[in-house]
């Protein structure tokens, strides 16, 4: 087979390159991958301003936010104004699978969608978790500590879903009623972290300070409001391009994430879509855990301003040489 091919219109190119260092697979293995998964994909990431990340020959992978200018005109965008930067950004919607094959020629290797649609007037649609373990860690950790999290919904009436994140960790997302405030659902999320910790404090913490979790599982609860999370299906710019793939929570004892990759992902799937078939009906908040939240200081601004305090600290106490 040629390195150059035309698919859905989309001329690719130097397919039979590999991905990146590590990658075990080329740029057709993604290419192929995405098409295979594409419209399950495209579901994920249907209107929803999308940042990619991509890896070219030779450099550091970097983030894509803005679009090119030789982006071609037919690839569905939407333009929202960043209040960080002060200026307009030009986001790609992930509407098609043709939009796929042509990021994928651009050797887009991840798909991060916004938790907010383009219409944000619906509010966020899924409230998520991501439990990090540290690195010294083994998998079964971060599975560990999704547990807590399971049982700390289920405490409030809740229910989610679960998927690897690709990397060491997993995510767990709970759907969402339209409608609801942005505030709030980050407030909930910060309660479910915070009780799911108070299950299990040896094993999970919520320290947003990476000096203050003591070995334990993260339970990062800052997925919220304009902040973008890696879509089910997507690939990974991790050793063999592993997948985020959807589990079912009876199955998660026994995978890992290296279990599903670009190449191995398309025949496990078959024809399923377990992100799709594993998902709860849309949920409201219960109004214990809003209320509970709003209590909980944001982790960012808190880790913010506890640096400040550490480092003044430090600099009114030096420590003497040794």
């Amino acid at each position: 087979m040629g390195s150059e091919e035309v698919r859905d219109g989309v001329t690719l190119t130097n397919l039979d390159k590999p991905l990146f260092d590590g990658a075990e697979a080329t740029k057709r293995d993604l290419v192929d991958y995405l098409e295979a998964v594409g419209e399950r994909l495209v579901r994920q990431l249907r209107d929803r301003p999308l940042s990619v990340k991509r890896v070219r020959p030779g450099q550091e992978p970097f983030m894509q936010k803005n679009l090119p200018k030789y982006t071609p005109d037919w690839l569905p965008r939407v333009a929202v104004w960043a209040e960080s930067s002060h200026r307009e950004v030009t986001y790609a919607l992930g509407n098609d699978v043709r939009t796929l094959l042509w990021f994928g020629n651009q050797r887009a290797v991840e798909y991060h969608p916004t938790l907010l649609l383009a219409d944000r007037s619906q509010g966020p649609t899924h409230m998520i978790l991501d439990l990090d373990p540290p690195p010294e860690q083994p998998f079964r950790q971060a599975v560990l500590a999704a547990k807590l999290i399971r049982e700390a919904l289920a405490n409030d009436g809740l229910a989610g879903a679960v998927k690897t994140s690709g990397a060491k960790g997993v995510h767990v997302f709970v759907p969402l009623v339209p409608g609801l405030a942005i505030d709030d659902v980050a407030a909930a999320t910060r309660a479910v972290a915070a009780r799911a910790e108070r299950l299990d404090p040896d094993l999970a913490t919520t320290a947003f300070i990476v000096e203050d979790r003591g070995g334990r599982v993260f339970l990062d609860s800052t997925r919220a409001g304009g902040a973008t999370v890696v879509a089910a299906y997507s690939p990974r710019i991790r050793p063999g391009t592993t997948v985020s793939f959807p589990v079912g929570w009876s199955d998660l004892d026994n995978i890992t994430p290296r279990d599903f990759t670009v190449r191995s992902a398309p025949t496990q799937l078959g024809d399923r879509d377990p992100w799709a078939d594993e998902m709860p009906e849309p949920q409201t908040l219960p109004a214990d855990l809003v209320e509970e939240g709003h209590t909980i200081p944001v982790a960012r601004v808190q880790a913010m301003h506890e640096g400040k305090r550490r480092a003044r600290a430090r600099r009114e106490n030096p420590q003497p040489e040794s």
